[in-house]
């Protein structure tokens, strides 16, 4: 790979790394496709940072297992449904969304529900 284009790759991985540790404290901000996005620019880019990333003890073991079996551990999946749920509620009690308006945000959370629900469960 060029350098412009790996320079280029481990920018990219390390903005999507500061994106998902901001998802730890929003939630409204997806974690994990930022970190597997990140870990997918720095298999390009950097193996150290890539192993660094898939050996790291608290995201690692959820990239490993999504990157061999595309699987999400269950309590992913509760914490991440039962997330959206909260939020759609929050959203609703808040701003009194009228009902097209809640069935277009109601829509936007169910396909990445969907998803979530039908990865194989590690």
């Amino acid at each position: 790979m060029n350098l412009p284009l790996r320079l280029l790759c481990l920018g990219l991985g390390w903005l999507m790394i500061g994106f998902a540790v901001a998802g730890i404290f929003l939630p409204i901000l997806p974690t994990t496709p930022f970190l597997l996005l990140a870990a997918g620019l720095f298999a390009r880019a950097s193996p150290r940072l890539e192993r660094w990333l898939l050996e790291h003890p608290t995201f690692g073991p959820s990239l490993r297992l999504w990157r061999e079996k595309g699987a999400i551990p269950a309590r992913a999946k509760i914490i991440a449904i039962s997330l959206m749920a909260t939020s759609f509620a929050f959203f609703c009690i808040v701003s009194k969304p009228s009902l097209p308006l809640a069935t277009v945000v109601a829509g936007a959370m169910l396909l990445p529900a969907l998803f979530i629900i039908t990865r194989p469960t590690a």
